[in-house]
């Protein structure tokens, strides 16, 4: 009994490849898509993931709130003011999550391995000193 195998040429693994690269092209473009709209334009906040989750989504404003993220990992104490976000408290072993200090611009980030924490600042009006595009 001859068992009928299939052999690939390299034109195949190119459209193989092509495929994927366009697959992940569209989905990037969709998932940023969806949480850019969300944003009501000219306002700023901060995007709180655990675990790769939305976890909270704040403004920020001048006025000081506190937020507590509690998980089975451990916590984080996390203060809003002067439009912007910062660790504050943290019982993870390295601290590496205070050395991103107060963060106030958009697409900056603060990230706590240990918590799976990850935040973002997201919308805003762009200012005149940022990058649009780099080009090579």
């Amino acid at each position: 009994m001859k068992l009928n195998t299939m052999k690939f040429k390299k034109g195949d693994y190119i459209i193989i490849a092509v495929l994927l690269v366009v697959a992940v092209a569209i989905h990037g473009f969709y998932a940023f898509q969806k949480s850019s709209d969300e944003i009501p334009r000219g306002e700023t906040y901060a995007q709180i993931k655990v675990n790769g989750e939305i976890y909270q989504t704040v403004k920020l404003t001048q006025e000081t709130q506190m937020i507590k993220i509690r998980t089975k990992r451990g916590y984080d104490l996390l203060r809003v003011r002067d439009f912007g976000i910062e660790v504050v408290e943290s019982d993870c072993p390295e601290k590496i999550c205070f050395t991103f200090g107060h963060i106030t611009k958009s697409n900056e980030e603060i990230i706590c391995l240990p918590l799976r924490m990850h935040i973002t600042i997201v919308g805003g009006e762009p200012s005149d000193d940022e990058l649009d595009a780099i080009v090579s």
